[in-house]
């Protein structure tokens, strides 16, 4: 359990009364490429602490960085897709600070001559659109990843020791920037969600990453302030770091905004400084006090020559853009038939990719958004995950689909597929063959259970041999009962009419 101190809060409702919020999202995707940002080592999740290094991303003495062609490619093609503008010309500059994760003492990025800036991006958020600037997106490396041992908080403070993994210090970066985000008033919370779940979403469109926020493929910074109802000034942020899942970035937003307001109407003032957020709590803990630009003493990198990407190329990765999101959303509702309100719900969801995935598996659109919007959603809010955090895959969720189709489960029997699924248990047919969850449609035993739901409810068969059919629908139930919900419903009523009528 995280230790931690509880701050007070402003109901939220107060807030919006006294304060206007403003916005601004850091958001930093780690590119697939093969190796990494400025040398040949592999670029890969996990792996032996400390084996995919080499001189070049430990710093070492000597070594020569190179820039990794396909890292800039990339970069330049999430600009694109966010409506940027792209350098003719821009550099590279060393960000120095020392920590024990950054083997060179300084880190490898762009400072004023970012590749990609003066962008937008358009969300929804229940029928409303909101504009997103995007101020720059920058191409840098990662950092190596610290392992604090000994605490009960896994953080540095209470630790007896630390451990230091360099395999991912060199990982290409782009971080891309947001300009302030103002006027979302009660729906801050919810764009901050709704962009960065449209920026993953465009990101893997892309192709350039998995973007996977439980792997750290796509990690948010949330910076929030406040300022006096209708003042139209900026107050002093806060920037809670490495937020990693959609739900995590809505709640912490709405935390910060209830915490600097109390804080505010109490006759305080704000810090500027990082923030940890604390998943199991739901609150943020001070970090530390935010640094300047100028104390990163940003300097050009003397050891990379500049990017010059040429139009040419440019306008050349510009038609391999994907569809755009508003067009593709579009698209997929005329296709798919939804109405205004189950589209707006599905993108509010983070389930529209989830959805587009399992209708290509197989499934029927109107039964794909059934199971992530019900059946999942409910699952992920149990367990505090986003539904692309799920251990199931749309492939699943539409060969269960498929066995209802097949009348080999049915609708409540599928549920339990999930479930297995879910567990770990295997693929859905074969939780189906370890939980024995087949519906029952052989007639010698649907008889026999037929025959007793009759002898239990003599009135009820009386009503149906009087022609009044609807009442078949109580022995339906009471064959159901018998047989765990594993009969064919369908079956069951012709037998019993058979029977009877």
């Amino acid at each position: 359990m995280t230790t931690s101190t509880t701050e007070a809060l402003m109901p939220f409702d107060d807030v919006l009364a006294a304060y206007d919020p403003a916005l601004g999202l850091e958001v930093h995707v780690e590119l697939n490429t093969a190796s990494k940002m400025f040398c040949g080592c592999p670029a890969e999740f996990g792996g032996e602490p400390n084996a995919g290094v080499c001189p070049t991303c430990l710093g070492l003495p000597g070594a020569m960085p190179v820039v990794n062609g396909k890292a800039v490619e990339s970069a330049i093609r999430i600009g694109l897709a966010l409506n940027c503008d792209i350098a003719e010309w821009c550099r590279f500059a060393r960000k120095n600070y020392f920590y024990p994760d950054m083997p060179k003492n300084f880190q490898t990025s762009q400072y004023d001559e970012p590749i990609a800036f003066d962008g937008w991006m358009d969300v929804d958020v229940e029928g409303e659109t909101y504009r997103v600037e995007i101020e720059r997106a920058h191409m840098e490396e990662d950092t190596g990843k610290s392992l604090h041992v000994g605490g009960s908080t896994g953080r540095i403070h209470g630790a007896d020791h630390s451990l230091v993994d360099y395999n991912r210090a060199g990982i290409p970066l782009i971080e891309i920037v947001t300009r302030p985000i103002l006027g979302a008033g009660e729906k801050a919370p919810e764009v901050a969600k709704a962009y960065v779940a449209q920026l993953r979403e465009l990101i893997v469109a892309l192709g350039v990453s998995e973007a996977r926020m439980d792997q750290g493929n796509l990690r948010a910074d949330v910076n929030l302030s406040l300022s006096p109802k209708g003042s139209g000034t900026l107050g002093t942020r806060t920037e809670t770091k490495n937020v990693n899942s959609f739900r995590s970035v809505e709640r912490a937003v709405r935390y910060e905004m209830q915490r600097h307001a109390a804080i505010l109407t109490s006759g305080g003032s704000i810090l500027q400084e990082t923030r940890h957020w604390h998943e199991d709590t739901g609150i943020t803990t001070s970090g530390r006090v935010k640094s300047d630009a100028e104390d990163y003493r940003y300097f050009p990198e003397p050891d990379l020559v500049p990017v010059a990407p040429s139009r040419e190329w440019v306008e050349e990765l510009r038609g391999t853009l994907p569809e755009n999101p508003t067009a593709r959303r579009a698209r997929l509702q005329a296709e798919w038939g939804f109405s205004d309100l189950e589209m707006r719900d599905t993108v509010g969801a983070g389930a529209l990719g989830l959805v587009e995935e399992t209708i290509a598996a197989g499934a029927a659109p109107q039964a794909a958004r059934k199971w992530w919007l019900g059946e999942l959603a409910r699952r992920s809010n149990e367990d505090g995950v986003d539904l692309v955090d799920l251990p199931i895959t749309p492939a699943d969720v539409a060969r269960i689909q498929a066995l209802v189709d097949e009348k080999v489960v049915n609708d409540k029997l599928a549920r339990q597929v999930f479930e297995g699924v879910l567990a770990g248990e295997g693929t859905p047919d074969e939780v189906v063959e370890k939980r024995g969850l087949a519906v029952v449609s052989d007639d010698g035993a649907l008889g026999a259970a037929v025959d007793n739901a009759i002898a239990a409810n003599p009135d009820v068969a009386d009503k149906i041999r009087d022609g009044k059919v609807a009442a078949a629908g109580a022995l339906i139930g009471a064959v159901m009962k018998e047989m765990r919900g594993q009969a064919d419903a369908g079956r069951v009523r012709e037998l019993i009419l058979e029977k009877l009528a």
